[in-house]
């Protein structure tokens, strides 16, 4: 067995949800969440089938977006994992839930706008996800004006009154 990591690119201007789920019912369900969840959303979705033809298997509104996903799966390529690129103006806050109370939904490794290293096993049979890299180390502990500046964001975003 050997342990890598692998970068993920996407848009700077999108969320991405990474998951494992354990059927390919996966596939639609995840989009029906979100064209459920948010009127006009840009997304694209990619699964990565782990028995039978062992395909990549892609839903989405947005072509750009379910390539982007695609080649997120494809550089993965760990068997029951799950790519979810979410276009401007949504963002996981609105479908999350909602994805991990899916019946097929086993986890959720990531839900985020940083930058993802996943950090992968490779075993003679295939490929498994060990975990996320999500962003970068912290800095410090916040202060006061952190703090303020924090509760702020979130009232400008919408997220508190």
């Amino acid at each position: 067995m050997t342990i890598d990591t692998v970068k993920l690119d996407f848009p700077t201007n999108c969320n991405v949800i990474i998951g494992q789920s354990h059927f390919i019912k996966t596939v639609e369900d995840i989009a029906e969440i979100m064209m459920n969840s948010v009127p006009g959303v840009k997304f694209g979705l990619a699964f990565c089938e782990a028995s039978g033809p062992c395909l990549v298997r892609t839903e989405g509104t947005d072509p750009y977006l379910v390539e982007v996903a695609q080649k997120m799966a494809m550089s993965v390529r760990a068997g029951h994992s799950f790519y979810l690129v979410i276009g401007p103006g949504a963002y996981p806050l609105n479908v999350l839930d909602r994805i991990k109370a899916n019946p097929e939904t086993c986890r959720i490794f990531c839900a985020t706008a940083n930058p993802v290293e996943v950090v992968r096993a490779l075993t003679d049979q295939g490929a498994a996800i060990l975990g996320v890299v999500d962003g970068f180390s912290p800095k410090g502990v916040e202060g006061a004006e952190d703090k303020i500046a924090r509760k702020a964001m979130l009232r400008e975003f919408g997220y508190k009154f």
